[in-house]
C-alpha cells in the first residue's frame, strides 16, 4: 500500500538566480549595499575549504556540460548530473589551506555513503550509500603558496572513478587517501574531465 505523506506547511523554497546587483533594503528604501558586495565579502576565499568545494563543482560542472544557469542545490543527493544522465559527486582537497601551515596538508577525500535528503518532505530516507554514477576527485595541486590561484584551471588535478569502484574496493570507508587513489585513477586536467567521466559511467554499465 502506497504511503501518501501529508503536505508540509512551508513547502520546499523556490529559489531564483540572482544578478548580484539587488539592493538590501528597509522600509521600501534600497541601503546603499548591495548582494554583490556580500559575495565578494564572503566568497572571495577561493582556498577555503568550504568555499573551494563549491568552485569545485562550479568547475567539473563547466567541464562536462551540467547546467549551471540555475542555481545550486545544497540538499541534493548528488551534485551534477551531465546532458547524458550522468550523476556526478565532486570531492575536493588541497595541499595549501588558507590558515598557517608547518607543512603541505595530507590529500584525503570523503567518500562516506550517506543518506538521501528529499527537500520535498524535509526528511532524510534510504539507507545510506553513494547516490551518483561517477566520483570527481578535484585536487587543487599547486604548492607554492604565493602563486596559489584556484581560478587557474592548470593548478587543478582531477580523478575520475566510477562509483561502483568505490563501492567494490572501499565498501563504508570514509576517506580515500590520494595514494589509494592514484593506484586507482590517472590525474586529468580540466580538459580531459568530461571524456573521462563518460568513460567511467561507461565502465560502470558493462
Amino acid at each position: 500500500m502506497l504511503e501518501i505523506m501529508p503536505e508540509k506547511t512551508f513547502p520546499k523554497l523556490n529559489v531564483v538566480r540572482r544578478s548580484g546587483a539587488e539592493c538590501f533594503h528597509s522600509g521600501g528604501s534600497d541601503a546603499s549595499f548591495n548582494l554583490l558586495e556580500f559575495w565578494q565579502w564572503s566568497m572571495s576565499g577561493l582556498v577555503d575549504n568550504t568555499i573551494r568545494g563549491v568552485l569545485a563543482e562550479f568547475i567539473v560542472a563547466r567541464a562536462v556540460g551540467a547546467p549551471t544557469v540555475g542555481t545550486r542545490d545544497p540538499w541534493a543527493t548528488f551534485d551534477l548530473e551531465t546532458p547524458e544522465g550522468v550523476k556526478i559527486e565532486v570531492k575536493s582537497s588541497s595541499y595549501l589551506q588558507s590558515w598557517a601551515q608547518d607543512r603541505l596538508s595530507d590529500i584525503n577525500f570523503g567518500i562516506a555513503p550517506s543518506y538521501a535528503w528529499d527537500p520535498e518532505i524535509g526528511d532524510f530516507e534510504g539507507t545510506p550509500k553513494r547516490h551518483a554514477d561517477v566520483y570527481v576527485f578535484a585536487l587543487l595541486a599547486h604548492k607554492d603558496q604565493p602563486t596559489i590561484d584556484p581560478m587557474n584551471l592548470d593548478q587543478w588535478r582531477f580523478y575520475v572513478l566510477p562509483t561502483t569502484v568505490l563501492d567494490k574496493e572501499f565498501n563504508g570507508q570514509k576517506s580515500l587517501p590520494l595514494s589509494r587513489l592514484e593506484t586507482l585513477a590517472e590525474p586529468v586536467r580540466f580538459d580531459g574531465i568530461k571524456a573521462t567521466v563518460l568513460q567511467a559511467r561507461a565502465r560502470e554499465e558493462i
